[in-house]
């Protein structure tokens, strides 16, 4: 598995705008070859998305139709582009 987390700081509007477009952000993240999970979080100064996908063109994909959303729909709310983190997931569990 590959997960990619997109840490947008700063961008506390952003997740706001997110949060009223579920729909949307589901469509555009389930729909790439590979999802597993998703996860989109608020912290402090912004928020972060988690994508799990079966490989990583499933993350480089997720990465790439993120970014065209954001700035096709919601470049004005946007702080600047995410700090980007990226790799193989190798520890795996939940309740």
């Amino acid at each position: 598995m590959h997960t990619v987390v997109r840490h947008y700081k700063g961008s506390s509007k952003l997740m706001d705008e997110l949060a009223t477009r579920e729909g949307d952000v589901r469509e555009l993240i389930s729909t790439v070859d590979g999802f597993i999970a998703y996860y989109l979080i608020r912290t402090d100064d912004g928020g972060a998305s988690i994508s799990v996908f079966r490989d990583g063109a499933g993350t480089a994909e997720s990465t790439k139709r993120a970014a065209a959303y954001i700035k096709e729909n919601l470049d004005g709310v946007a702080a600047g582009p995410p700090e980007i983190i990226e790799g193989e997931s190798f520890i795996n569990f939940s309740a």
